[in-house]
């Protein structure tokens, strides 16, 4: 996958994953991006630990899902750490 496929898949995932789950987070689209693009690591690394096969491999629906939730658990973990 490309740099720029990365950043789109990245950026796409940040904010459906910020728009799933709204809070009080003050980030811009840098920080949309690198949640995005680490959820997009952390979904298939998990994906290919689970063996449900949902790799990223592309801009392509299953890859966004993948990054979409990897980016859920990255966002949910945040906040549960900031608050403490």
């Amino acid at each position: 996958m490309s740099f720029i496929t990365w950043i789109l898949v990245g950026l796409v995932a940040g904010i459906l994953a910020k728009f799933i789950m709204p809070g009080p987070d003050n980030q811009g689209w840098v920080m949309t991006i690198v949640l995005g693009v680490v959820g997009a690591f952390l979904g298939g690394y998990l994906a290919e630990a689970l063996e449900i096969g949902g790799k990223v491999t592309g801009f392509n629906v299953t890859s966004l899902v993948t990054a979409t939730v990897g980016a859920l658990i990255i966002l949910a973990l945040q906040r549960f750490f900031r608050k403490k």
